[in-house]
């Protein structure tokens, strides 16, 4: 967890003894329009365990796929929960809440699954939504889309909402973003879609394992060619690493195994607002290179810039240039700024300010 929260590991003690003396925060979890990926994700945490996380660390009294109970019961546990503990358990949204046509098209119990999210999700501590559908809508908010899908900040206005976007998200974020509450007593710093800056404030790209070749001009060009079967770039087959913020190459998927792009796929760029209409088609090239400006394609660049491995050397390392100047900006901006209170995110928490000896979390902001 000190590791998953960019923190020293002279912080693990704190972590392990917050974990295990923390009262069992209990846990609604709802499921809207979804394809179950982010329990399935769930299930399969490691480092706690799931067993650990349900039976040890919190009281996960509604979660439809996992409860036992059912039906007029299950729907009485849950607003035991909301009556026993005002503004003290922890909503999880998972799926996206459909709103046109009065939701309609998403019922549960004879209830439209919109009103049930405001409900539980203006009376909680806060709102973890757990998926790409659940921070924007995802795919059932694509375009010709008839059922009005949104995410968790658009469905409960005011409500506190963290967002773990990611098709699905990555378990490790939402244990660390729990973990994090329990320590320090406030959630994790976010950017301006409350997204957690731990998780989601580096570009894939910088991360990747694979930039070494995408520093040498080494491009995959067909699946199953010579480039692919040596794990080369991914980035003229569609990959949407260099647009997408996320902490997959480090933090990875079961247990750590892998990641898509390590796995030989592409970044699809499931973090991100939108992602469905704005990365799609999936397997065709992003329209610039990075990082220069939206309006300049690959084809004006021209061949002659991108085949020679000095000079697409070259060019980006003057675009790490140009955005190391814009970080180091913002930097001395956020310097100048370190005691006044940090402004409210957009459909985010805002962390109290952090005593000097506990962390601040540093990363990069989507704006």
């Amino acid at each position: 967890m000190s590791a998953a929260l960019a923190l020293p590991g002279s912080y693990a003690p704190r972590i392990a003894a917050a974990v295990s003396t923390a009262p069992r925060i209990p846990v609604i979890w709802l499921e809207g329009q979804d394809c179950a990926g982010n329990t399935e994700a769930f299930l399969r945490a490691s480092h706690p365990t799931v067993a650990e996380l349900v039976l040890d660390t919190l009281s996960v009294d509604y979660h439809e796929t996992i409860m036992a109970a059912a039906g007029a019961q299950a729907e009485a546990s849950m607003l035991a929960t909301m009556e026993n503990y005002p503004n003290g358990y922890i909503a999880v949204l998972e799926g996206s809440v459909p709103i046109a046509d009065g939701g309609i098209y998403c019922t549960i119990g004879g209830k439209a699954f919109s009103e049930t999210v405001r409900e539980v999700c203006s009376g909680a501590l806060a709102t973890i939504a757990v998926g790409s559908c659940a921070f924007d809508g995802g795919l059932p908010a694509a375009a010709g889309g008839p059922t009005g899908a949104v995410g968790a900040s658009q469905a409960a206005p005011g409500a506190t909402v963290i967002n773990l976007p990611g098709c699905p998200m990555n378990v490790q974020n939402l244990t660390a973003t729990i973990v994090h509450y329990l320590t320090f007593g406030q959630w994790p710093a976010t950017d301006a879609y409350g997204r957690p800056l731990f998780a989601y404030g580096q570009l894939i790209h910088d991360q990747c394992e694979r930039r070494a070749h995408f520093e040498r001009g080494e491009y995959v060009q067909a699946w199953g060619d010579q480039g692919a079967r040596q794990g080369w770039c991914l980035y003229n087959m569609g990959c949407k690493g260099p647009e997408t913020l996320a902490n997959c190459p480090t933090a990875r998927f079961n247990d750590g195994t892998s990641w898509p792009v390590k796995s030989g796929h592409g970044c699809l760029g499931c973090t991100m607002p939108g992602f469905w209409d704005q990365m799609s088609p999936f397997y065709r090239r992003l329209p610039t290179v990075p990082p220069f400006a939206n309006d300049v394609t690959a084809d004006q660049i021209g061949l002659g810039l991108i085949a020679g491995v000095t000079a697409l050397t070259g060019l980006h390392a003057a675009g790490s240039y140009v955005r190391k100047r814009r970080m180091d900006t913002e930097a001395r901006a956020e310097l100048a700024a370190v005691s006044a209170p940090l402004p409210a995110p957009r459909h985010a928490p805002t962390s109290p300010a952090i005593a000097e000896d506990e962390p601040r979390t540093e990363g990069r902001t989507d704006q």
